[in-house]
């Protein structure tokens, strides 16, 4: 487990910018976003698409619930999937092609769906700790992960 300080929305992007960047050619990563409403869970999102050669806008998939995103040279995928609004397991949307794929996927909500998610992921809880500071938790499970929060 890994523990970090941000004190700015772009502190919180730099974050995940980082951890994109070491996790950038790891086949497959599943990474879990726990947060309230507004804690930076898309922000961090941004980074790691940035860390992984995306150069397209990241925004929240909260209505279509997933988007896809492809770096330049088209070598790395991010799937960016927003479960708050999925009404539970039994929805029409079938999330374990998705994690169970290529690629970094990345789960916010991810508790809505606890049962389908797999068994080794990299949790980032996000917590706010003030108007513009965040206290953010990197728990690994299993590899690839383990790693990459240990550099960071």
């Amino acid at each position: 487990m890994k523990k970090k300080i941000s004190n700015s929305a772009k502190e919180t992007e730099r974050l995940g910018y980082e951890l994109g960047l070491l996790l950038k050619y790891e086949p497959k990563v599943v990474i879990l976003l726990d947060g309230d409403l507004g804690s930076g869970k898309t922000t961090f999102t941004k980074g790691l698409a940035l860390g992984l050669g995306i150069e397209t806008i990241v925004n929240s998939p909260t209505f279509t619930i997933m988007k896809k995103y492809q770096s330049k040279d088209r070598l790395r995928t991010l799937y960016h999937l927003d479960l708050y609004r999925l009404d539970g397991e039994g929805s029409d949307f079938d999330l374990e092609e998705y994690i169970d794929g290529i690629g970094m996927v990345v789960v916010e909500w991810p508790y809505r769906v606890e049962s389908l998610l797999p068994k080794d992921h990299l949790l980032v809880q996000i917590c706010k700790t003030g108007d513009d500071s965040r206290e953010i938790i990197m728990s690994c499970v299993g590899y690839p992960c383990k790693r990459a929060v240990e550099m960071i």
